[in-house]
Formats: C-alpha cells, sequence, structure tokens
C-alpha cells in the first residue's frame, strides 16, 4: 500500500468514527430536548395551579371570631 492509499485509508476512518460520534451527539440532543419539553410543561401546569390556589386564598372568607366570644 502506499503512503498516499494508507493517508486516504486513515482520512476515510476518520471520517466514518466522526459521522457515528455525530450521529450519537444528534440521538442524545433529541433525547434531551424531550426532557426540557416535559419539564416546560410541567412548570407551566404548576404554575397554573399555583395561581388558582393563590387566587382561591384570596377570595376565601377571613378568618373572625364567633360572635360569642
Amino acid at each position: 500500500m502506499t503512503d498516499q492509499q494508507d493517508r486516504i485509508l486513515r482520512l476515510e476512518e476518520t471520517v466514518a468514527h466522526q459521522s457515528r460520534v455525530i450521529e450519537e451527539l444528534s440521538d442524545q440532543l433529541t433525547q434531551q430536548w424531550k426532557v426540557v419539553e416535559q419539564t416546560r410543561a410541567k412548570l407551566d401546569r404548576l404554575t397554573e395551579r399555583f395561581l388558582s390556589l393563590e387566587e382561591q386564598a384570596l377570595e376565601a372568607p377571613a378568618i373572625t371570631r364567633p360572635p360569642h366570644y
């Protein structure tokens, strides 16, 4: 094998390795994005629930002593 053929073979191996790594990173990024979206949705639901509970607390009648005290 000539030096040029050896060099081309090493370059092809490098490209194949990099392609595999890029594909793995892309898959990991996709999975992480799903987790971020799920977390965002949960946060939105919790925020709505908190605001709803806060509104209910503000609308609740004040606690007063009964008239016989």
